[in-house]
């Protein structure tokens, strides 16, 4: 490839990078605590409150069930709202965002699920508080499949950040839209390919290694 292509696929790669970490940083942040309160509020569970995990959970199916390209369109006022455009890499932010939390959210609750409920009753037993052993036990005991989880997102937000890119969101799908399909460069094309996949195995193995440095610490 030339220098300038190079260049773009560079550039490509960082917008992606920039919007797969961005997104991700606030889907954990908001998805997490989300499925802590699916877990919690769950029939027999510390905070058991069936009203409020039917709205949350019926709310949570709703957001997955919108398929991404959709989901782009319908949010762009609230897009508009929060970065004042609808495209661009920073545009893109706000529908990945919206679309991985409610996956989030439901990974952290299968999770939490995991975690064996003698461990809850003894740290009741002590007198722990419910922010105690949501803080203290279910997180913690919990973290392999959360670590699991977050990976699992990611790998899912490259894929949509090439989605986004078909509709001006910038990033290895925009590059490949735009120079490898529109202008029939299939140089640029398999590079872009070659990039993603090297991308996704790349957020796979280092989730792993996480992972398993967590079982072995644990």
């Amino acid at each position: 490839m030339s220098a300038d292509a190079w260049s773009l696929l560079l550039k490509a790669l960082w917008e992606t990078l920039y919007m797969v970490v961005s997104s991700g940083v606030v889907s954990f942040a908001l998805g997490i605590p989300l499925g802590v309160l699916l877990y919690v509020t769950r029939t027999g569970r510390i905070l058991e409150n069936t009203l409020t995990n039917r709205v949350v959970g019926a709310l949570v199916n709703a957001g997955r069930s919108i398929p991404f390209i959709i989901l782009m369109v319908a949010i762009i006022p609230l897009t508009r709202l929060l970065t004042g455009t609808s495209i661009g890499t920073t545009a893109a932010i706000v529908p990945l965002s919206v679309a991985a939390i409610p996956f989030v959210a439901r990974i952290a609750e299968s999770a939490l699920l995991e975690v064996p409920g003698g461990l809850v009753e003894a740290a009741q037993s002590m007198g722990a508080s419910p922010m105690q052993i949501i803080t203290r036990v279910l997180l913690p005991e919990a973290k392999g499949g959360l670590i699991n989880g977050m990976t699992i997102t990611l790998v899912t937000l490259v894929g949509y950040s090439a989605m986004a890119g078909a509709i001006g969101g910038g990033g290895l799908g925009d590059l490949g839209i735009r120079y490898g399909y529109q202008r029939f460069d299939g140089v640029i094309m398999l590079a872009t390919v070659t990039v993603l996949i090297a991308l996704v195995q790349l957020l796979q193995t280092v989730g792993d290694r996480l992972q398993q440095h967590y079982d072995r610490s644990h």
